[in-house]
């Protein structure tokens, strides 16, 4: 009985692994109509000043939230590879801005989506969902923002309104 239940929780972890590897990842669906602002980060990073204009846009606009943390597919690696270790730092930072969100009044509807590079990552996503706003960090010191090339590529391809934003260094 003891080997049952283990081996039918080793397949529910097997199944959700794939789940999020195929699918993305979402913490809330969204009510229908509802405006939706997207917050793209990587590198295990989301700066605070980002966030906290994210979450103001999204309250004045009555918008969800959604987060994206973009996950970068070594090219020594198939696309589809489940890259478990990004996902475990990818949750945690999910869950800490789904919980400021929340703190806000701002529904969340959290995703993962993995690409060759960042922009890869937000092509992919921009092909399959539909987002009022934009609200992308670019680099700023240890920030883990967007760098310029990627940024220049955010503004020529964005399918929406979109704000950049490039926060003080911390030493300033």
């Amino acid at each position: 009985m003891i080997a049952a239940v283990i081996s039918l929780a080793a397949l529910a972890a097997v199944l959700a692994g794939a789940l999020v590897a195929r699918s993305g990842f979402r913490l809330r669906r969204p009510k229908p109509g509802t405006r939706r602002i997207l917050v793209p980060f990587t590198g295990g990073l989301l700066d605070e000043t980002v966030l906290t204009a994210a979450i103001r846009i999204a309250q004045a606009q009555e918008a969800t939230l959604v987060p994206a943390y973009l996950l970068r597919v070594p090219m020594q690696y198939p696309e589809d590879s489940p890259l478990a270790n990004e996902v475990e730092v990818a949750l945690p930072l999910l869950e800490a801005v789904e919980h400021a969100a929340l703190r806000q009044g701002v529904p969340v509807d959290a995703r993962i989506e993995k690409g060759r590079t960042p922009t890869h990552a937000l092509r992919r996503l921009w092909d399959v969902e539909h987002f009022d706003w934009v609200v992308a960090p670019a680099q700023s010191g240890d920030n883990g923002g967007f760098t310029t090339k990627d940024v220049t590529w955010i503004l020529e391809h964005a399918p929406s309104e979109t704000v950049l934003l490039k926060p003080a260094p911390a030493a300033a």
